[in-house]
């Protein structure tokens, strides 16, 4: 299932085997647990889950939202640079920070074989839905459930689309290799118009929330129009984002109450803040099976109680300059080592090993530390936190940005200086005063600066420099001078699956 164009159909019998033992993406003992008197449809759930469990089960995966997808979302950008040691990563992880990426680079292979692997699970889901005669369900509980998997496979092209650009749409799987076709590449605008349809698809049958604690994590039509303005912003539909955002934002399901430094807590799992999340759990004999490795490639890489990763993603000289007097986001988001004068803490009170006898950098990220305590008892990985996809602030701020493309500056002030206030809570007197300007450039600049310091370190910072146009510039800027816009924006289509089609499919620009 990691060849791309090589699908096979799988039986009911593996199906139900494979989401069987895949069905703990939801099992958290925090967030609500599916247990043998539960599953696998309790109340408001259906038969249906034991095809979708494996799609959502594969969000986890490795190939998806761990070591490529932080390296091409956020070491690639301006924010972050790499950490560790130098050598560590070898090549693949050094042209993904410093460029150009090479087609035969792994990391770049993975994320193709990765989220096509999630395609190819839904695409399975889909046709189990839609011909398994045995199964007594309503037309509701059918169409929800086709709904979540149609959200999945969106977002699976919506991220393949921003990565790769001209890419093929396999929208079913076949029975025999044999049988199927050369799928060519489809543009980005009928890849983004697939898109749309399966997410306005998810809004309409989704439901509007789960009980939590039964079904933590499980899509909503929030989460469904959420992404969709983000695929109209990225498309500069400013109407379109600005609708599907306000949708969101006038549900009541969602609101700015959590605080900013608790939303990447346990405690701050599936809040009030979160639309669209990767669910992950541990226990102390179960460490690593039920969750995802994304907090342990970015956890300090020291000795002792700082043994807790690779080290890698760590917050950029640039970044830690471009914050406000007083922002009390940059605590959050920068975990400072110690130096030889200076004792630094995190969070929790524990001292900061020293840079560099002790660790080898300076800097490393503070949204994926987990508690003292979970580390002590369970590993020191964190492998049981989850990963914000989507979170409300995202919604308002893309209302904002879509509203003042419009022209309706007083929408989208009131919307970035929502996001304002919630930052300066309990900070000192004059901190992140709201912003007043009306002029478009210059609020333009002011909520780009807001996105920037909202979601650093969250695999928003690429995408959003290259559909704002300012890549190569701000790249420069932070020293990755071998950046160019022609080529850069996107990564290479994999050697290997260009040598798989025969040398069909064709490689991007400048490559």
């Amino acid at each position: 299932m990691k060849t791309s164009l090589k699908y096979i159909i799988i039986s009911l019998t593996l199906v139900l085997m494979i989401t069987t033992g895949c069905k703990r993406f939801l099992d958290t003992q925090r967030q609500g647990a599916y247990t043998a008197d539960n599953y696998p449809y309790p109340g408001g759930s259906g038969p249906y889950d034991q095809f979708i469990f494996a799609a959502y089960n594969d969000l986890r995966s490795y190939s998806v939202h761990v070591d490529g997808f932080v390296n091409a979302t956020s070491i690639r950008s301006d924010d972050a640079d790499k950490g560790s040691t130098p050598a560590d990563g070898g090549a693949d992880v050094a042209q993904m920070e410093n460029f150009p990426v090479l087609p035969t680079n792994g990391r770049c292979n993975a994320l193709w074989t990765g989220f096509y692997g999630l395609i190819n699970k839904c695409n399975s889901a889909l046709i189990n839905i839609d011909t398994i005669k045995n199964i007594t369900a309503s037309e509701e509980i059918k169409l929800q459930s086709i709904a979540e998997v149609k959200f999945l496979r969106g977002y699976a092209y919506f991220m393949l689309v921003r990565l790769f650009g001209n890419i093929p749409i396999i929208d079913t799987i076949y029975a025999n290799v044999k049988e199927q076709p050369f799928i060519p590449q489809s543009t980005p605008a009928q890849v983004f118009e697939f898109i749309e349809m399966e997410l306005n698809f998810a809004a309409n049958y989704l439901p509007p929330a789960w009980d939590k604690a039964k079904f933590p994590g499980r899509l909503t039509k929030g989460a469904a129009n959420g992404l969709l303005a983000k695929v109209y912003l990225t498309q500069k539909k400013w109407s379109q984002a600005a609708a599907a955002a306000q949708l969101v934002m006038n549900s009541g399901q969602y609101d700015l109450s959590v605080n900013y430094s608790d939303i990447f807590s346990e405690q701050g799992e599936n809040s009030k803040e979160s639309l669209f999340e990767v669910q992950a759990t541990a226990t102390p004999s179960i460490t690593q099976a039920n969750g995802i490795q994304y907090a342990s490639i970015q956890g300090v890489r020291g000795s002792g109680i700082w043994n807790n990763g690779w080290g890698w993603n760590v917050p950029s000289d640039v970044l830690e300059a471009a914050y406000e007097p007083g922002d009390p986001r940059k605590a959050r988001t920068i975990l400072y080592s110690s130096t030889g004068t200076v004792k630094n803490y995190s969070m929790y009170g524990e001292e900061m090993p020293v840079y560099p006898s002790q660790v080898p950098n300076p800097r490393y990220n503070h949204k994926v530390l987990g508690e003292p305590s979970l580390r002590n008892t369970i590993s020191r990985g964190c492998w049981w936190m989850n990963v914000r996809l989507l979170r409300y602030a995202d919604v308002v701020l893309m209302y904002a940005e879509a509203q003042n493309e419009l022209g309706k500056s007083n929408e989208a002030l009131n919307a970035v200086n929502s996001i304002r206030e919630r930052a300066r809570r309990g900070a000192a007197a004059g901190v992140l005063p709201n912003i007043t300007t009306t002029d478009q450039a210059q609020l333009r600049n002011a909520i780009r600066q807001e996105r920037r310091i909202e979601f650093a370190m969250e695999h928003e910072r690429f995408f959003d420099i290259v559909r704002w146009g300012i890549a190569q510039q701000v790249m420069h800027v932070a020293g990755k001078t071998n950046y160019l816009d022609s080529r850069d924006g996107l990564l290479p289509i994999p050697q290997s699956q260009i040598d798989l089609s025969n040398k069909r499919l064709v490689q991007n620009p400048g490559y």
